[in-house]
């Protein structure tokens, strides 16, 4: 940025797949946005695949279609979900199909680095977008405007903020917003393999010990695994070399998808439900992990995150002409939007985690119990389905 100083209706500060979609999504609602972002990485030497996938749901879809960027997606490396079964740590079985919930698939299996590329070629077509490659360290505010300092020296005034930072977010720490995070003690261990076997756009999860896993159908014949292990397992599986670890995937799943070859390399993320007290302050909205976190074992989080963007763009958009982008009223409507979203989807995967983490056979037989329940219930899982789909 040349300027030393400029003026923008609102500066996005965070550049993931939440703060890439809510920069889009403001600027083409006719807003002069800054992105204090960095475009997507490329690949390792020699991959193919990105380690780190996202299923995402039918909200997702429509906000991606909404702001022309699930067109633009590779559609080769889209993999639906039409069918999912989940195993609990006895015999029981939760069968969920798309045909049975008369939709068109429950979820799409998708890279981030195939979401974030097609982001960044959207996002350099629009003309009321700056983007700017240097970080903020200072966050000042006044009656008309916030101020944000820059590491290069600039300094940007806008009516709104949005923090799409992350879950250790700089601009809730500046606003005061108080974070209460519990750690599960578990790393999510990810990777992708090539299955000797077809998958037939279904996806498997199975509850083994406390611990989760999940084999989640990609392009091209390929599965992506996510194994919320507890810490020191997850240590262990990821120093394997890449043969053991496919074995060790086969072991446990039962050899569903037959040999494994594995194609990209492990990788962990440790896993925590992570609270706020407010999502808005005078001038400032939280997006996305900054906002909230929750365990991946329904593969919700980014949904979640998008969810959030969806909401703040359709709350700015429904503002009355003579209201101010960061007038708190606006912002309210805003947090009101998402409170009851956030928190059923935290309670629902806490006490999922919770529960089979319980060791015993007295918690086995409860959980199996209810999974053999839930299963019989076509209602309650066309409930669970739709809740899912957003």
């Amino acid at each position: 940025m040349n300027a030393h100083h400029q003026t923008f209706d609102a500066a996005v500060i965070g550049g993931g797949l939440v703060g890439k979609t809510a920069a889009l999504a403001l600027t083409q609602a006719g807003l002069r946005v800054a992105l204090l972002a960095q475009p997507c990485a490329a690949l390792a030497a020699g991959a193919v695949f990105d380690s780190r996938v996202y299923a995402l749901s039918s909200s997702s879809q429509a906000l991606l279609e909404r702001l022309r960027v699930w067109q633009a997606l590779d559609q080769t490396r889209l993999g639906p979900v039409y069918d999912m079964r989940v195993y609990g740590d006895a015999h029981a079985e939760l069968h969920f199909s798309a045909f049975q919930a008369s939709v068109p698939q429950l979820a799409w299996i998708v890279e981030s680095s195939v979401i974030e590329r097609a982001l960044d070629a959207a996002l350099r077509f629009q003309p009321n977008l700056t983007w700017i490659d240097t970080r903020a360290q200072a966050l000042d505010f006044s009656v008309d405007s916030a101020s944000v300092g820059l590491a290069n020296g600039s300094v940007l005034e806008a009516d709104l903020v949005v923090g799409a930072d992350g879950a250790y977010s700089w601009v809730r720490a500046q606003i005061g917003s108080k974070m209460v995070r519990r750690d599960y003690r578990q790393v999510g261990v990810v990777a992708n393999f090539k299955a000797a076997k077809p998958h037939g756009e279904s996806a498997y999860q199975w509850f083994r010990d406390g611990e989760i896993i999940a084999l989640l159908p990609m392009s091209d014949g390929h599965v992506s695994l996510v194994w919320s292990a507890r810490t020191e397992h997850a240590e262990q599986l990821l120093a394997l070399d890449p043969e053991r670890l496919a074995a060790e995937v086969e072991h446990v799943s039962g050899e569903q998808f037959g040999a494994l070859d594995c194609v990209t390399p492990a990788q962990g993320f440790p896993l925590a439900l992570q609270t706020v007290d407010r999502l808005v302050a005078p001038r400032v909205a939280l997006v996305g992990d900054a906002a909230h976190l929750i365990h991946p074992l329904a593969g919700q989080g980014m949904n979640l995150g998008l969810r959030d963007v969806a909401a703040l763009a359709s709350t700015i958009g429904g503002k009355e002409s003579f209201r101010d982008l960061g007038d708190m009223v606006l912002l309210r409507r805003y947090e009101r939007a998402r409170r009851e979203d956030i928190r059923a989807l935290m309670i629902a995967t806490d006490g999922l985690q919770k529960l089979f983490s319980v060791p015993g056979p007295l918690a086995r037989a409860v959980r199996n119990t209810g999974m053999a329940f839930v299963g019989a219930q076509p209602f309650i899982k066309r409930w669970l389905v739709s809740a899912a789909l957003g």
